[in-house]
């Protein structure tokens, strides 16, 4: 099964989408956004930027786990992973990242 986009509202009213790879698991989330066409264009430039191995980040946490950021052209963070217990967990989820949002579509849940 490939990855997909799904968008929801949190409970502050904000549109967020998150990137599931294929088994389900998130491997991006996004900020929050005001719009859902916010929201559209944050999916966009994901798919448009994961492909660019220099627009991922990784960073270390004050617990010693790693997590990556994926950031726009204009060097504004446009997602962020989950915790990863080793680095080659957080090049792994990258390279899932990488992988999965080119081409997966979007699911948008009505709140």
């Amino acid at each position: 099964m490939a990855g997909k986009f799904v968008v929801s509202t949190g409970k502050d009213g904000k549109r967020y989408f998150v990137l599931k790879a294929g088994n389900g698991e998130v491997i991006l989330q996004s900020q929050g956004y005001k719009t859902e066409s916010g929201c559209m264009n944050g999916i966009e430039s994901v798919r448009t930027n994961a492909v660019i191995p220099e627009r991922f980040e990784c960073r270390e946490a004050k617990d010693g786990r790693t997590y990556f950021v994926l950031k726009a052209s204009n060097g504004q963070e446009i997602g962020r992973s989950q915790m990863y217990k080793t680095n080659s967990g957080c090049n792994n989820g990258m390279a899932s990242v990488s992988k999965n949002a080119p081409e997966a579509p979007v699911e948008v849940i009505e709140d």
